[in-house]
């Protein structure tokens, strides 16, 4: 079986605060720095969920609103491609736009 890493590198402060991320895919060579990461992994055995979110002392509100936002939107098309759902997909989707307005990262509407 080929393996292939993605590798995050979290900078920490004096107080273990996140100053910054970065990552790498050994496999295709591709890297870059981040100020938020919001990882979801599933744990088989147990049937759960389990999480890693970080996100840099440098992160502003307005950015963490938005990556919310977005992540939800792109869940909403993970979520439709694996379990082909595309109703249930779809009402994700509106409660990300209502997210959005309630938060004034998109324009209301009406």
């Amino acid at each position: 079986m080929k393996k292939s890493d993605i590798v995050f590198t979290v900078g920490l402060d004096e107080n273990h605060i996140p100053e910054e991320i970065t990552w790498r895919a050994e496999d295709t060579g591709d890297q870059g720095g981040s100020d938020a990461v919001m990882l979801a992994i599933w744990d088989s055995m147990r049937k759960e969920a389990l999480r890693i979110d970080l996100w840099t002392k440098h992160m502003d509100t307005h950015d963490m609103k938005l990556f919310v936002f977005q992540s939800m939107m792109t869940m909403a098309d993970s979520f439709a491609r694996a379990t082909g759902e595309d109703e249930m997909a779809k009402e994700m989707r509106e409660f990300g736009m209502h997210f959005g307005e309630k938060m004034d990262l998109i324009k209301q509407n009406g």
